[in-house]
C-alpha cells in the first residue's frame, strides 16, 4: 500500500532531491528518472526504482497502477505525492507524473559479454547529457549491446542524460573505463575498432566492418586524440559537402551505426 507523502521537510524527499547532484547520485549508487513512459521502459526492460513517486490525480492509470504493483512487488515502495513535490524532485517547471530512484547500473569492462551484439559504441570524452541519451536512444535502435564511456565523460546519470535517453538507458549496457584499461580489454577478444575522424583517408561507406564493430566517436569540440586515433583499426569520415567541417557527435554516431547495421542487413548477417 503507497504512503503519502505531501511535506518538504520529509527526510526522503530531501534524500531524493540531493540525487541531482553528481556527487551525491556517487555516494547514494542511485539516480532519478521521470515520466511514466521511460519508467514502464524501465520497467519492461526488468529493471525497477527502489522507490515511485507519483501524483495523486494519477493513481487510477493503468500503466501507473501497474509500476506501482512491480515495485511493491519486488520490495520497492511507491510514495504518492503532490506536483509541488514533484516538481521539488525533479526541477522542472512541468513535472512528469512519476519519478523514479534507480540503483545506479554501470556495467565493468570485463561482465560485458561481446559477443552478445555485432555493434558496440565507445564514447571518448563525451561532454553533453544530451549527445550522450540520444546516443544511447541510437545504440537501443539499432540493436547494439552497449555505450562505453571513456575518460572524464559527462554523467550517465544525470536528470539530463536519462531524460534525453527515452528509456534507452535500460536496455542498453553501460560501462566506463579509462583508455588505459579499455585497449587491452579490447585485444583481449574479437572486435574492429572503428575511429570516425575528419583526418580519415577512407569514406564511411567504403570498407566492409567486422563484427563486433565497436564505434568509436571523440570530443564534441576536439575530436579523437592521436594516440586514440593510431590504434584504431580503421579510421573513417562522412562527406561534408557544405560550410560545416563536421557532423554533431550524436549525428555521426548515428549515420556510422545505421551504415554498419545496413551493411549486415544487406548481407543477410
Amino acid at each position: 500500500m503507497p504512503r503519502e507523502i505531501t511535506a518538504y521537510s520529509n527526510p526522503l524527499v530531501k534524500r531524493v532531491v540531493r540525487l541531482r547532484d553528481k556527487r551525491h547520485r556517487r555516494e547514494e549508487g542511485l539516480f532519478l528518472a521521470e515520466g511514466l513512459r521511460i519508467l514502464t521502459e524501465a520497467r519492461e526492460a526488468g529493471r525497477l526504482p527502489a522507490y515511485v513517486f507519483f501524483a495523486a490525480d494519477t493513481a487510477g492509470h493503468p500503466l501507473v497502477r501497474i509500476l506501482i504493483d512491480a515495485v511493491e512487488s519486488a520490495g520497492g515502495e511507491a510514495i504518492e505525492t503532490t506536483r509541488d513535490i514533484l516538481h521539488k524532485l525533479s526541477g522542472k517547471d512541468n513535472p512528469q507524473a512519476v519519478v523514479g530512484v534507480f540503483e545506479a547500473l554501470a556495467t565493468p569492462l570485463d561482465a560485458i559479454d561481446r559477443s552478445s551484439a555485432g555493434i558496440w559504441i565507445v564514447a571518448q570524452s563525451l561532454r553533453d547529457p544530451g549527445n550522450l541519451g540520444t546516443i544511447l536512444r541510437t545504440g537501443d535502435a539499432v540493436g547494439a549491446g552497449g555505450l562505453i564511456l571513456l575518460d572524464d565523460s559527462v554523467d550517465p546519470f544525470s536528470v539530463e542524460a536519462v531524460r534525453a535517453s527515452m528509456g534507452a538507458l535500460f536496455t542498453q549496457k553501460l560501462a566506463q573505463a579509462g583508455w588505459e584499461e579499455f585497449v587491452p580489454w579490447l585485444r583481449a577478444g574479437p572486435g574492429q575498432l572503428v575511429g570516425t575522424s575528419l583526418r580519415a583517408t577512407h569514406d564511411y561507406q567504403q570498407p566492409r566492418y567486422q563484427a563486433p564493430t565497436f564505434i568509436l566517436v571523440g570530443n564534441e569540440a576536439q575530436g579523437l586524440p592521436a594516440d586514440y586515433e593510431a590504434e584504431c583499426d580503421l579510421l573513417v569520415k562522412m562527406p561534408m559537402l557544405g560550410k560545416a567541417d563536421s557532423l554533431n557527435a550524436a549525428v555521426a554516431t548515428a549515420v556510422m551505426a545505421y551504415e554498419v547495421l545496413n551493411q549486415r542487413r544487406n548481407a543477410g548477417a
